[in-house]
């Protein structure tokens, strides 16, 4: 008696069988797809074929005919494993593949995804990178950055590392924001251990737990440059805190700047600190815009998180709120900017109508006109709300 159909679409399923076959990587796996025409005609495909493939060689051709016959073993073995963990796939075939990360040279061909997918598809997402041995210094900013971030409703992406990642994401949680963590292993393995509640929180919170990986593999040094470019694939832009000369951070930041055309953002430390060199020599050969307030990231993410808002079209209704970053409430700076736009005002009349920091009025505003419940109408700003 065959075994019941998988809960997956086909398309869906040919992906994981391919992503469990050997030598296919993500660039090996798109360019097989584009040679052969599908996902199905890769699996039938003979030893000529394969090798036709650019940069499929005989051995390779020879390793993945060899390990046919037990694939729908392993893919049924896969899948009980996804189900276990309470996760599920996005595959390049779905309509719920991240847009952002389908434009990278290598897009994971699967992403194994425990909470919800729809936090990998947030029109603002930015990513956070920096030393696993984080100083306070480090930690202290990387909790600043990604709470305020948060709380203006970006979604705070960063690879569930010890150190600065750890900190981005417990402080999005804390400020009741979205976050995504990155894992270099699959989802039935937990690295770094101690993040085990972190990774639930983060699932049960409306963000996500990602990877490319399958279910069981373990944490290995490999993985993790790999990793790094699902982070800068996801994020408009990624900000930099506290890396040393060579660090994955410093890999992430030349994935988002040369290989993804994304904005990298850099904090400035001490200048005899080992562990900030890498962030000041961005900064010098210009890989990196100098940041030292959230709400420079702010500012310099308006003009991409326009341009991505426009290409998801204009929502059909003018009621605004949340239109952007799909939030369910405004913060409190955000409430008390709109309540004091009953008339229109100027940027110095809401400083001085809400009493708020100027630098808090300019980021708050900032996200409140990207999600079109504040518009600017010359030198003033007035609400759509009431």
């Amino acid at each position: 008696m065959p075994p019941d159909p998988l809960p997956i679409t086909e398309a869906q399923a040919d992906l994981l069988r391919i992503t469990l076959l050997p030598g296919l990587g993500p660039i090996l796996t798109r360019r097989a797809i584009d040679t052969l025409g599908s996902p199905r005609a890769v699996l039938e495909a003979s030893r000529r074929e394969l090798t036709a493939i650019r940069g499929v060689g005989a051995r390779t051709a020879g390793a993945i005919i060899d390990a046919r016959p037990a694939l729908e073993a392993q893919l049924r073995e896969e899948f009980d494993e996804i189900e276990a963990a309470g996760a599920r796939i996005v595959t390049l075939v779905d309509d719920g593949y991240p847009e952002l990360l389908k434009q990278i040279q290598d897009p994971p061909p699967v992403l194994y995804v425990r909470g919800d997918p729809a936090a990998l598809t947030g029109v603002c997402p930015v990513g956070i990178v920096g030393s696993r041995s984080a100083t306070h210094y480090g930690i202290e900013q990387a909790e600043r950055f990604a709470a305020e971030l948060a709380r203006a409703g970006l979604c705070v992406v960063s690879g569930g590392a010890r150190g600065v990642d750890t900190a981005a994401h417990r402080a999005a949680l804390r400020a009741r924001g979205q976050t995504v963590a990155v894992l270099g292993c699959g989802l039935a393995q937990c690295y770094p251990p101690e993040n085990r509640e972190l990774f639930d929180a983060i699932a049960m919170s409306g963000g996500a737990v990602v990877t490319e990986l399958p279910m069981r593999t373990v944490p290995h040094a490999d993985n993790f440059p790999a990793r790094n470019r699902i982070i800068s694939g996801l994020s408009l832009g990624t900000l930099v805190i506290e890396a040393p000369r060579r660090s994955g951070a410093l890999i992430t930041a030349r994935l988002a700047a040369e290989d993804h055309g994304r904005e990298v953002f850099a904090l400035p430390g001490r200048v005899d600190s080992p562990t900030s060199r890498g962030c000041l020599d961005l900064v010098m050969q210009g890989g990196a815009h100098l940041v030292v307030e959230p709400g420079d990231i702010l500012d310099m993410l308006e003009a991409p998180a326009r341009r991505r808002h426009n290409e998801t079209g204009e929502p059909a209704t003018n009621q605004p709120p949340a239109l952007l970053f799909d939030m369910a409430s405004l913060s409190d700076p955000q409430r008390r900017i709109v309540e004091c736009l009953d008339s229109p005002g100027s940027f110095d009349e809401i400083v001085r109508r809400t009493g708020l920091d100027a630098g808090v009025v300019r980021s708050e505003t900032t996200m409140l006109e990207l999600r079109r419940i504040v518009v600017r109408c010359g030198d003033r700003f007035e609400s759509k709300i009431g």
